[in-house]
């Protein structure tokens, strides 16, 4: 049987980050939990991430094309930046020292979904979540609040005064900070007012147009004032709803999905008092004992994005067709700035029916080259991501495997004499040892790929 502190770092590093990678797993043996935990909260200077495709040189060549034709043009040209951001994200998730600014990054993905065409707007709001991700939840609110992505896809700009359009205010309370049963639809259309005017220029900086501000008084959350959009955040801020709200959705995330409501209630006054600071907070829950309690390891369904990134962690490999990567995100229902509404993910169970499931077990198998992908994405909705364009068969000989080569030379002398199952799976129950062994030839290889395609493996 491991040791506590080895299983303590593997849930470690799944729950603050994307998993074990190659090099950390002689690690998990020496280092104390308390050690990795200060490695994981530690920041470098933040690096943006961006898209190298650019627009300009192709439209400036079209100059005699048809209008319809540069339409169709720029719509190809926002499909490829926006390809550009999902992989780069992707990237920082499977190749960052600094996993738990990119899981928290992950998390407020999902909290502040939004789904919108450009790609410049999409690059911002990313950026806006991941330098925030530890940082303070005021600024994080403030700064998603007054992003082009979040006011266009919740349609802010057509909030004016004397024809309110309530969608953004309701959300920003519903599923940004509150949560349903701590406000009033009067709270609401008062908000609304509140946030009129709040929009944005044609360069994508935020701006307060006055003409289109409702300047009247207004009445909300039991206060009066001339309020614009940031009186409404500091009043919502100012609600402890807000801060149990944000503490459980937190808990669910990242320790059970069954919160435990003394625990959340706790941790949320502590949040409160500290101003919303988001690294304490995570330093308070993983620094916890009961979050290394048995019931909480190895019990959540990884999400696709998860699964993905845990793989690329755990195996030393060359991507040699990355943008085929978005392909899998398709077919396993979590595209990254693709979120099926504004409420994002619901994630849990809602990841596994039985399609998806098939494809989860058979990815190891897939991306090492024993099988090939034998999947179609829906033709539901544009979220192929233009992949039809540059295939008449998107899915055929190019999209069977993103070109990976994996090093298992070095996976051989990582595992030599190791009982790989410790290192790769999270659950209690461990899958059927015999079974795994009936499908392998005793290699380290086959060894990895069939606990990988294990249900077993779908859990952290």
């Amino acid at each position: 049987m491991p040791a506590p502190s080895f299983i303590h770092n593997k849930h470690l590093l799944w729950r603050a980050g994307f998993g074990v990678e190659t090099a950390w797993f002689d690690r998990l043996h020496t280092t104390d939990t308390s050690e990795l935990l200060e490695e994981l909260l530690h920041e470098e200077d933040f690096s943006a991430i961006g898209y190298h495709t650019s627009e300009k040189e192709t439209i400036n060549s079209m100059d005699y094309a048809s209008p319809s034709e540069k339409k169709k043009e720029m719509q190809k040209i926002y499909r490829q930046q926006n390809e550009e951001l999902n992989l780069n994200f992707l990237d920082k998730m499977v190749n960052s020292r600094e996993q738990l600014r990119e899981k928290m990054a992950f998390f407020w993905h999902g909290h502040f979904a939004s789904r919108v065409q450009n790609p410049e707007f999409n690059g911002q709001l990313l950026n806006v979540i991941r330098k925030n991700a530890l940082g303070n939840f005021k600024d994080l609110l403030y700064e998603v609040s007054r992003s082009p992505a979040m006011l266009n896809f919740l349609n802010n700009q057509q909030n004016k005064k004397d024809h309110p359009n309530e969608n953004f205010a309701r959300e920003v309370m519903e599923l940004f900070t509150m949560g349903r049963g701590s406000y009033t639809e009067k709270d609401i259309r008062e908000a609304a007012r509140a946030f009129t005017g709040w929009s944005y220029d044609k360069d994508g900086r935020f701006a307060e147009k006055k003409r289109t501000h409702d300047e009247g008084e207004k009445t909300f959350m039991g206060k009066t004032g001339h309020f614009d959009g940031t009186d409404v955040l500091d009043i919502i801020l100012g609600q402890k709803a807000t801060a149990r709200f944000i503490t459980a959705k937190i808990y669910r995330f990242f320790v059970n999905e069954n919160a435990d409501g003394p625990t959340v209630d706790v941790l949320s006054e502590k949040f409160y008092a500290s101003g919303y600071d988001i690294k304490s907070l995570m330093r308070d829950i993983f620094s916890a004992p009961w979050f290394y309690d048995r019931k909480n390891i190895g019990t959540r369904i990884k999400s696709p994005i998860e699964l993905m990134a845990g793989i690329m962690r755990a195996l030393p490999m060359d991507i040699g067709k990355p943008e085929n990567l978005i392909v899998y995100q398709k077919l396993l229902g979590q595209m990254l700035f693709h979120p099926p509404n504004v409420a994002g993910w619901p994630g849990g169970k809602s990841w596994i029916d039985s399609s998806t499931l098939m494809l989860r077990l058979q990815i190891p198998q897939i991306w090492s080259g024993l099988r090939p992908l034998d999947y179609q994405p829906k033709d539901d909705d544009d979220l192929t991501m233009g992949l039809k364009t540059r295939s008449a068969d998107p899915l055929g000989k190019g999209f069977k495997n993103p070109g990976i080569t994996i090093d298992w030379g070095q996976l051989e002398k990582i595992f030599a004499g190791k009982n790989i199952a410790d290192y790769l799976l999270q659950s209690s129950t461990l899958p059927d040892m015999n079974s795994v062994k009936n499908f392998s030839d005793g290699s380290v290889k086959m060894n990895i790929i069939n606990l990988m395609c294990t249900p077993e493996y779908q859990l952290m």
